[in-house]
């Protein structure tokens, strides 16, 4: 008996002096973010937001104060400003709150934390940002263009620009600030400053081009130096939309960069574009987003970008009179080469085509390594898909050609790779090669805007699995500098539609947060002064828009922004845009509040039939618009709530109401039937919250038994990301799993199983049969069915975001197996750190594991559990007085620290 006394109190001496290690282990602050960027230069955001994140053993973990110090240099140095000890919990999003910055400083900041036992962490690693051009009167540069260029039509040749320098001193540091009017990559003494991609970037070129800022220090030479680019047609003045346009923004190229030099000495020098740089065309002989890139290696100049190349053979520049004003900082992240893909077989065709296969629907490229003579042609030709007899099909392209060509220069070896085009393919079609093809010859250069990762989905059922990778690939594709709806045709636009019903699920896959603050700036600079917001964004459209559930983006893109990333400052820069839609929406519905008469997408690509009884879900236009109206009315009121004008907000609350009483009294009847008896028009009615409470049953009703009846969703873009979520809402997960798991036409599994690796724009773009729908729009590549994405992660494993505390400062756990699934998990990236919602069913358990972040809550939900049957990291539930767990029906419920649970508890039957 003493002996086991004695293990006993041996054990909870052991059990005491872990619990003293743990939670008194260090707390370290890592991750430390600007403006959404690690180490961003050239911002010209005055007073930016500083982020980090907390490591911690301990659980329960919640930040009580911070600390900041900003210095001039790292970790020491004169100190800029000092926030004190703020006795908060915000370490997301902090406003720097020092001085005014002067133009292109650099400065260095920390911080340091206090948690639950008031005992500060040390500080931080240094983090820096540094300023750009704040103001167009400090750009000494020019704009400068090739002073004569021939005249032609279509695609022209890229223009190939220089110029030699010489240093007087030892550097100390150089920064190169640069832009261009098309498409360009920057050269210093041979090597290209960046890895970035399509620079600057697509933006309301008429509104706003954006620079980049690069460190170039490592890059000088103390003796001859020597700057050069290439500038391509890009958006700018290729071919740009689906009317064959070209030259939209302008007929000319142009290049402006300043090249700043901080010597030793403390003294500076400049070397700016003037009419002093020299130009020529070279081997891209044509270059064009829609229809390829020609490069004739024939053609190429030996050391051009390099210091004493004899350019005296090249023409002249002129400066060309272009705004200054019109450039700014960007705000989102640049393209760039992700991965690599290695085809997986070579294919012929029917018809003789030589084929490659890769295996994956992918955006980007192909590296080409080829050997033959001076003046043979490699044709590359892209494909999403093969037709029903296994022939390269491209008829879906439209007028886009999609084909890139390489003219060897014989002797050796040789690489190609494009540079300023993209193609959206699975299939290569390869002409012309000198001798056979083999697999190792072409490479996939996979290319999309730098985003981090930040979702993962799996679970029990495969077909599901490769649904969600599909979401993933189809955004990848699409988020190339603006979320495109498609990456292969002759469009390849900023479709607000598609943007706006996929952004839930964009901001699990990936960071978006940079990403929508610059597009949204955009929307905003596109905006019609009437407050109409364009169909696409940029807009090359001449001012389309105006249609409701697309221009809607104004507002539900922001919002979405504000509540995945607790991002206040995108409500309150967006403002005026969202009003400006609301307004323009009460201008055209008039006093009676019903949105008639306009144009609209409606429930674009809704399901359809040709039999005579039954054309198909048409959905009425003026109850889609008029829904809108009221919804993105009510989210403005939110909007104005959270960034202090409360006075709006509440006209706009009254508005938003006064809305649904008049959608009530035009489309639905006493019954609680709505004039279009289809299942888009009651999700509307009951997501929008557009009933009266004794009408919600009614049309919940009405919905449950359509599905019911036809057993498929028959909804299109505005209907299907509110499909599955609100039936689970109200109590009908079973419809929402059935239509998960339905494998054939229509529903979101049929594509899968007919081999796509990327979300299709129509249900049935592939027929069973192998034969294609309409040509004309069929892309396999379109991400908007793909907002499913977001009921896996918030309702199947069960990652909710609390509105009330947004950007998951504490959020929601509520798992719901159903399905047939015996297991479904998702991690999450939030900006306070990992969150982890995984369920299995296992050996007639339910066993749970869940991880919430530091300085973060969670209540978690438990479904179909018994709290006297619960284990949290083996032990009761019950009798752990600390997370006071409550039960609720068939539920229990919990409020979570930080840190890793385990629970388990009888599954249900």
């Amino acid at each position: 008996m003493k002996q086991n006394q004695f293990w006993v109190k041996l054990f909870t001496i052991v059990i005491l002096i872990s619990s003293f290690a743990v939670t008194n282990a260090a707390t370290t602050v890592t991750g430390l973010l600007c403006e959404y960027h690690e180490n961003p230069i050239g911002i010209e955001v005055q007073k930016p937001r500083l982020s980090w994140k907390i490591n911690a053993a301990e659980t329960n973990m919640l930040q009580t104060a911070y600390e900041i110090k900003v210095t001039e240099q790292p970790g020491k140095g004169k100190t800029i400003w000092n926030s004190g000890k703020v006795n908060s919990g915000q370490s997301v999003n902090v406003e720097y709150g020092g001085p005014a910055l002067n133009p292109m400083q650099r400065v260095y900041w920390q911080v340091r934390v206090w948690g639950n036992n008031d005992k500060a962490s040390e500080w931080s690693n240094p983090a820096f940002w540094e300023m750009g051009i704040t103001s167009p009167e400090l750009w000494k540069a020019n704009w400068i263009t090739m002073e004569k260029e021939k005249e032609m039509k279509g695609s022209k040749p890229s223009h190939f620009l220089r110029k030699d320098f010489s240093l007087s001193e030892k550097v100390k540091s150089a920064r190169v600030y640069v832009s261009a009017l098309g498409l360009y990559e920057l050269y210093i003494n041979g090597n290209r400053v960046s890895n970035d991609l399509f620079t600057p970037g697509w933006t309301a070129y008429k509104k706003r081009i954006q620079y980049q800022t690069y460190d170039v220090t490592p890059m000088l030479k103390n003796s001859g130096n020597a700057i050069g680019a290439i500038l391509g047609d890009g958006w700018y003045r290729g071919n740009i939309g689906f009317s064959q346009q070209n030259s939209y923004y302008g007929k000319k190229l142009a290049l402006i960069a300043q090249l700043h030099i901080v010597y030793t000495n403390g003294s500076e020098e400049w070397i700016l574009t003037d009419n002093t740089w020299k130009a020529t065309t070279g081997p891209i002989i044509a270059s064009d987003i829609y229809n390829g890139e020609t490069y004739d290696a024939r053609k190429e100049i030996n050391g051009w970008n390099a210091p004493g190349f004899n350019d005296s053979q090249w023409g002249k520049t002129a400066v060309l009179d272009y705004s200054k004003q019109l450039l700014v900082a960007p705000q989102g992240v640049p393209v760039q080469a992700i991965e690599e893909i290695k085809p997986l077989k070579i294919i012929t065709t029917p018809k003789g085509e030589i084929v490659y296969d890769l295996g994956q629907n992918m955006v980007g490229w192909v590296k080409l390594k080829v050997n033959g003579k001076a003046g043979d042609e490699v044709t590359l030709q892209f494909a999403e898909v093969l037709d029903k007899e296994g022939n390269f099909y491209t008829a879906n392209l439209r007028a886009a050609k999609c084909t890139d060509k390489y003219i060897l220069k014989g002797g050796g070896e040789e690489l190609f790779e494009p540079r300023f085009t993209f193609h959206g393919f699975r299939f290569v079609k390869i002409e012309g090669f000198p001798g056979t093809p083999a697999l190792e010859n072409i490479t996939g250069v996979v290319i999309h805007s730098a985003m981090k990762p930040t979702g993962t989905f799996v679970c029990s059922e495969p077909l599901i699995n490769q649904l969600q990778k599909n979401i993933q690939w189809g955004q990848k594709g699409n988020f190339l500098d603006v979320p495109t709806d498609c990456p292969q045709r002759d469009e390849r636009l900023g479709w607000t539609g598609d943007a706006q019903v996929f952004s839930p699920t964009a901001a699990f896959n990936f960071d978006v947060s940079a990403f929508y603050t610059k597009w949204m700036r955009d929307v905003a600079a596109d905006q019609l002064p009437n407050g109409l917001v364009p169909h696409v964004i940029p807009d090359v459209l001449n001012g389309g828009g105006g249609a409701t559930a697309w221009a809607d983006a104004a507002l539900v893109v922001p919002w979405n922004t504000y509540l995945a990333y607790g991002d206040k400052r995108i409500l309150e820069v967006q403002y005026p845009s969202m009003k400006a839609w609301v307004e323009y929406m009460r201008s055209r519905a008039g006093k009676d509040n019903i949105w008639t008469g306009d144009y609209h997408f409606g429930d674009w690509l809704a399901f359809a039939t040709n039999n005579s009884d039954y054309p198909g879900a048409t959905t009425e236009k003026d109850l889609i618009a008029t829904a809108y109206f009221a919804y993105s009315s009510g989210l403005l009121a939110k909007a104005g709530k959270i960034i202090g004008k409360n006075d709006e907000a509440a006209s706009y609350e009254k508005l938003s109401e006064n809305i649904k009483k008049a959608f009530v009294n035009e489309f639905v009847a006493p019954s609680g039937r709505l004039v279009s008896h289809t299942q888009t028009a009651y999700l509307l009615a009951i997501a929008f919250d557009l009933l009266p409470e004794n009408l919600v049953l009614k049309a919940v009703d009405f919905l449950a038994a359509d599905v019911e009846k036809f057993k498929h969703l028959t909804t299109g873009f505005v209907g299907t990301p509110l499909l599955c979520k609100t039936l689970s809402e109200i109590g009908r997960e079973d419809l929402a799993f059935m239509l998960l798991n339905r494998k054939e036409y229509p529903g979101w599994l049929y594509p899968v199983t007919q081999g796509a690796t990327t979300i299709w724009e129509r249900w049935d773009g592939q027929k069973p049969d192998g034969t294609f729908q309409d040509v004309g729009m069929n892309s396999f590549n379109h991400y908007a069915y793909g907002a499913i994405g977001e009921w896996l992660y918030t309702y199947v494993a069960g990652i909710q975001i609390d509105e009330a505390n947004p950007g998951y400062k504490h959020f929601f756990l509520a798992p719901h197996p159903g399905g047939g699934l015996t297991n479904a998990a998702a991690t999450f990236q939030s900006v306070y750190g990992e969150i982890k919602s995984g369920w299995k069913i296992e050996n007639s358990q339910m066993v749970y594991d869940v991880k919430v972040p530091a300085n973060s809550t969670a209540t978690v939900t438990l479904p179909s559990a018994k709290l006297e049957n619960v284990t949290v990291n083996s032990a009761s539930l019950k009798e752990n007085a600390l997370m006071a767990a409550t039960q609720t029906g068939k539920t229990v419920s919990l409020k979570l620290g930080s840190g890793d649970y385990k629970f388990s508890y009888p599954a249900a039957n």
